[in-house]
């Protein structure tokens, strides 16, 4: 590579505001690798939030995504789902397929333990979603499903539907999606999972787990939670305040109320699962091709802020939105070897 090189970054510049900015990119150092972004996810909820500068100042550090450049409100360099290819690194990685937390930007050097290789049976497209899939799998083990279950997601976006699938294989369990959009309820039926408009009636389910973003769901989830049942609450609402029923079947049912939050491994697992462990598990279980369901649009870079901005404003039926990035030129001369030591 060049002494210098540029890259390609999005920035929201002010609330409501972004722009797709030009910037130095330092001389790759050793242990590093220089990875060309092939795509990126918007995480629609967290991604409106933060370009909308709702992000409450109490958590603008416990907010903060891998190698964010800027603070909150802005200017800020935001986001966590990139997928490229390494073009300049150790043997191991050079050419291979890797995912990254890194914002929407198309060229970028970081150590390489920061990316994960993506498994020969998931396609890079596909692989957007390993965010959402390992922020799943930690809201799963944070609810403990079990055989049997009669569990309820409420909130058809993409991290409820991954958790749904998750738990949709556990024996004889019955896993329903709950979402006042229709349209998802095509979406379900792909995934092989339950639909209902509406939280059933009665309460009966012996786990719910909340997603939707909205009070009105967790309230929802409140109802139908069977006595002693365990509500995990994966919705997270910037500053927003939240109204709970908590003086009705709240205490009288004993109801669990868990907040899951993908920031920390649940305290019986950390000892034995690192971040980087179950991020590698997350691409693993993006093999199941029925996953693309959730793929529910693309916009090239240079599009980029006028996509999240719309989404920012009405997302519709969209679930995750992709971001695809323009193939780099030719140029077998800028891609090197880790340098000696």
């Amino acid at each position: 590579m060049p002494a210098t090189s540029t890259a390609r970054a999005f920035w929201i510049r002010k609330p409501g505001h972004g722009e797709i900015l030009r910037a130095e990119l330092p001389p790759r150092q050793a242990g590093q690798v220089l990875v060309g972004a092939r795509y990126s996810g918007i995480s629609r909820g967290t991604e409106a939030l933060v370009f909308q500068g709702a992000v409450p100042p109490s958590q603008h550090a416990a907010m903060r995504a891998p190698y964010q450049d800027g603070e909150f409100p802005g200017p800020v360099k935001y986001g966590y789902s990139s997928v490229g290819t390494v073009e300049e690194g150790p043997d191991r990685l050079l050419g291979r397929t890797v995912f990254c937390l890194y914002p929407h930007q198309d060229r970028y050097c970081v150590p390489a333990a920061a990316v994960h290789v993506v498994p020969a049976g998931v396609p890079a497209p596909r692989a957007v979603l390993a965010a959402n899939m390992e922020t799943a799998v930690n809201i799963v083990w944070d609810a403990r499903p079990g055989p049997g279950d009669e569990i309820l997601v409420i909130g058809g976006g993409v991290v409820g539907l991954l958790a749904a699938t998750l738990c949709r294989d556990l024996p004889g369990a019955q896993v329903t999606v709950v979402d006042p959009n229709r349209s998802r309820a095509g979406v379900a039926a792909a995934l092989g999972l339950a639909y209902s408009p509406d939280p059933p009636r009665g309460a009966t389910a012996d786990l719910v787990i909340h997603a939707s973003g909205q009070p009105a769901g967790l309230q929802a989830a409140l109802t139908a939670a069977a006595h002693e049942a365990t509500i995990v609450e994966a919705s997270w609402y910037g500053v927003s305040q939240v109204e709970l029923p908590l003086g009705e079947a709240f205490h009288a049912r004993r109801l669990t109320l868990r907040s899951s939050q993908v920031g920390h491994v649940p305290p019986d697992r950390a000892p034995r699962w690192s971040r980087a462990r179950r991020l590698q598990l997350a691409l693993t279980l993006l093999a199941d091709p029925r996953l693309d369901v959730l793929l529910t649009g693309e916009s090239g870079f240079d599009e980029l802020p006028v996509a999240l901005a719309a989404l920012a404003r009405q997302p519709g039926d969209t679930l995750c939105h992709r971001i695809r990035y323009p193939d780099p030129p030719a140029d077998p001369g800028t891609r090197s070897r880790e340098p000696a030591a």
